[in-house]
């Protein structure tokens, strides 16, 4: 008898320990889940959630992430309508949806880089390294209203006549190839990725970046941005995604070749621009935080200056108020 009960003790206390344990397992697994959506396919600018995702940083902050590419639908879209809670938007672009008679309930929360570093390239020596040489050249152009208007301020600012500018559709997904092939003279870039590329496959360009010429032009790209809904009803979850970010982030800016690893290897189809990867993130290192303390900081003066203009030059369906479409309240200090 005394076996019997010592026996029935034992077991007992396994089905003990294994019910405690299945507990414990069910407490770790019970992370929030959050969708972010890329706003193209997977670069260096989107390394650090890459790299707080490989790291467990999410899952610390009680996070299960998981990292989409927008489909049919914009990055915009998605979170809009919150499928995705987080996502990658431009602060020029994101300018349209933030008015009108259905704005969509979207609110920058991070910033990327500190500043704009996209420009125009083309091939050196042909007179394009300011921006009156677009004269008597092509350009490939996606046609947008913005895009054109900030084309022409430069260019006339520069003593040039933007509609000697020859205007061709864009179809570039190759800026060396369609640089090197001479399919087009002059293309906007960013230059962590595509003026990098250039750097990487030999091709001598010229180079000159917006926010150089015209203040007003070093606005917030990228961002990300989050659902307001979501914002609203979950303020912690939000912080403590942003807090596993610049942890990633910050991880880039000081080990920008495991970082480049770490994307490669969540990437793989990233391998074959390899070098591609290495070289950018070694450059954008110095962007992401730039001259400020804070991973993500956006200053309302340089926001509210771009969409000013963009209010100015009716470039928007309705102008944008102040103070519209971000919001550093939920950044780690």
């Amino acid at each position: 008898m005394k076996k019997i009960i010592a026996l029935a003790l034992s077991l007992a206390l396994v089905l003990g320990i294994s019910a405690c344990g299945t507990a414990a397992d069910g407490e770790e697994e019970k992370l929030q889940d959050v969708t972010f959506a890329l706003d193209w396919t997977p670069n260096t600018n989107h390394t650090g959630i890459y790299v707080a995702k490989a790291k467990g940083w999410f899952e610390e902050a009680g996070l299960n992430v998981t990292i989409v590419q927008p489909s049919e639908d914009s990055t915009e879209l998605l979170v809009a309508t919150n499928r995705a809670q987080f996502g990658v938007s431009f602060q020029d672009t994101m300018a349209p949806a933030l008015v009108g008679s259905a704005p969509l309930p979207i609110t920058a929360v991070a910033a990327v880089i500190q500043h704009n570093t996209s420009g125009i390239v083309s091939r050196a020596g042909e007179g394009i390294d300011h921006p009156a040489g677009m004269e008597g050249h092509t350009y490939a152009t996606w046609d947008l209203d913005v895009e054109k208007a900030t084309l022409r301020r430069v260019v006339e600012a520069d003593g040039g006549n933007f509609d000697n500018v020859q205007l061709i559709p864009s179809n570039v997904t190759d800026e060396v190839t369609a640089l090197s092939t001479n399919q087009v003279d002059s293309i906007w870039i960013f230059y962590g990725w595509a003026g990098v590329a250039c750097q990487v496959a030999g091709l001598d360009t010229d180079y000159f970046a917006f926010a150089d010429i015209d203040p007003v032009f070093d606005y917030y790209t990228p961002v990300l941005i989050a659902n307001n809904d979501f914002l609203k009803d979950d303020p912690d979850a939000a912080r403590a995604f942003l807090e596993a970010a610049k942890r990633g982030y910050e991880y880039a800016i000081e080990n920008p070749e495991e970082a480049a690893d770490i994307l490669l290897e969540a990437v793989p189809e990233l391998e074959s621009n390899a070098e591609l990867v290495r070289e950018s993130q070694k450059w954008l290192a110095g962007q992401y935080k730039a001259e400020v303390e804070r991973w993500g900081y956006m200053d309302p003066e340089r926001w509210n200056g771009f969409y000013t203009w963009l209010n100015d030059n009716d470039l928007v369906e309705s102008p944008i108020p102040e103070n519209t479409g971000f919001t550093n309240d939920y950044l780690p200090e």
